[in-house]
């Protein structure tokens, strides 16, 4: 834990606003191709950062190392950078919204153990789908754990910390990915992640709790490799809660990101104003829903803001933008804690934390069934957007919809659009909430988010063979 090595005694503090952090990632990554073991590493990333805020611009350092006297170095550094960018480039931004006390926030704690029980794990889980799916073309399991600790110190000037926050956001996902073959003999992909918030331990006891489910991977591949393409043209879909909450984050989240709006993204001019369907609120949570933990908590983000859910688009109308403390101010807006640092070494951004679009009721049976002849769409394989909205995402795993029921599995295809005018078009959002358990945002620095929500009704342009 950082806090073995680390006390906050003896540290000089400037008189600005400032924020000190000590940081460690961890890193383990296991990968079986086929049976043979090709990747098995444990990366430790560890360090200090420091920002000062003066003459309306930020000053920044970081080391990696954690004695007194390269945190004090660090802090002055930090000033030093501040006062220098201010004599060059400061602003009259003024003074930086208010911290609000806080400490003592919740703690997961990380549990000790072995490397090898992932290899163990991912083995056995390995075997037996040779053992059951002999015809497989091709097999990957692989692990990923990532865990990231910090250790805040945030003040509003002096030598006082106003915030005190040790946090620990661990996350531990296993990936399957089979590959079959088509009559013609080509390959076909289908894979699917499992795990979330938590240590590996706690999700990967047994690899029998997911043979259920990837037999059912299996039978949707086989399906996939029986498929057809997709007819290009507009048409009406359901868009599983997994992609929308993709397209929720890449298409929209980013549009409303403050740094982004100042940059001149279409939803600059959009504020208070219909950007979807009254049937859509769209969320970004900053650490529980519905009473429980989101895939990503943040307590208080790196800007030492205690953090809050914010409503982005509340029945259709776009009502907010998220902020750090800096551009809050700038805009006239309260801060609700989304500046986030991937590293020690990264400078806090304006980043998504957990962002869904909420469940509305509709059942997602009625939905599939209210469809005479459109598409089911489940599962995105990659995909980008831009400032203006538009969007363009593979789509690795789809179905007709035929006379109200699932037909034919389609092969990969596309989806392609402007967000907030396919987010007008939904006139139906299912009653049910789902969580993508692997999100990552790469908004310069790549750093795990929470996506999400409920499945939609909409028109969507599909790009067919």
């Amino acid at each position: 834990m950082l806090t073995d090595y680390f006390t906050g005694k003896g540290i000089n503090f400037p008189p600005q606003p400032t924020e000190l952090r000590t940081q460690r990632n961890t890193t383990r990554n296991v990968n079986l191709l086929s049976g043979n073991l090709v990747s098995n590493s444990k990366q430790v990333a560890a360090g200090v950062s420091a920002r000062v805020y003066d003459h309306g611009v930020y000053g920044f350092a970081s080391i990696a190392d954690f004695s007194p006297e390269s945190i004090n170095l660090v802090l002055k550094d930090a000033a030093d950078n501040a006062s220098f960018l201010g004599s060059k480039a400061g602003t009259e931004l003024g003074v930086l919204p208010p911290l609000a006390p806080g400490s003592n926030f919740p703690l997961v704690i990380e549990p000790e153990f072995s490397q090898k029980i992932m290899i163990d794990f991912l083995k056995e889980l390995d075997a037996h789908l040779k053992a059951t799916y002999p015809g497989l073309a091709g097999r990957s399991v692989s692990a990923n754990c990532l865990d990231m600790e910090k250790f805040l110190y945030a003040s509003n000037g002096g030598a006082t910390p106003i915030i005190t926050s040790h946090s620990m956001v661990p996350r531990a996902i296993v990936r399957v990915s089979l590959t079959v073959r088509d009559p013609a003999g080509a390959p076909i992909n289908l894979g699917r992640v499992y795990g979330g918030f938590g240590f590996f331990p706690d999700h990967f006891a047994d690899p029998s709790q997911l043979y259920e489910d990837i037999n059912d991977l299996y039978e949707r591949a086989m399906k996939k490799r029986e498929g057809v393409h997709a007819s290009a043209g507009t048409h009406l879909v359901i868009m599983g809660p997994d992609l929308a909450g993709i397209l929720a984050h890449e298409a929209v989240g980013h549009t409303v990101e403050s740094d982004v709006v100042l940059g001149g993204s279409v939803a600059a001019q959009l504020m208070n104003q219909k950007v979807a369907s009254e049937l859509v609120t769209l969320v970004d949570f900053a650490h529980t829903v519905n009473g429980e933990l989101a895939p990503v908590p943040v307590y208080v983000d790196d800007d030492g803001i205690i953090a809050k859910d914010i409503v982005l688009i509340e029945q259709g109308i776009l009502k907010a933008y998220m902020h750090d403390r800096a551009s809050a101010k700038r805009m006239g807006y309260e801060p609700h804690g989304n500046a986030r640092a991937f590293a020690y070494y990264d400078e806090p951004l304006v980043r998504m934390r957990n962002t869904a679009i909420l469940s509305g009721t509709s059942k997602l049976a009625d939905m599939i069934a209210s469809v005479e002849d459109g598409y089911y769409l489940v599962r995105s394989s990659n995909g980008q957007a831009d400032a203006t909205g538009e969007f363009m995402f593979g789509i690795a795993e789809g179905y007709e919809i035929k006379g109200g029921k699932i037909a034919r599995a389609i092969r990969d295809t596309t989806i392609s659009g402007v967000a907030f005018e396919m987010l007008k078009s939904v006139d139906m959002v299912s009653d049910d909430m789902v969580w993508s358990c692997s999100g990552m945002c790469g908004k310069k620095q790549s750093i795990p988010v929470g996506m999400g929500g409920a499945a939609v009704r909409c028109y969507i342009n599909i790009g067919g063979r």
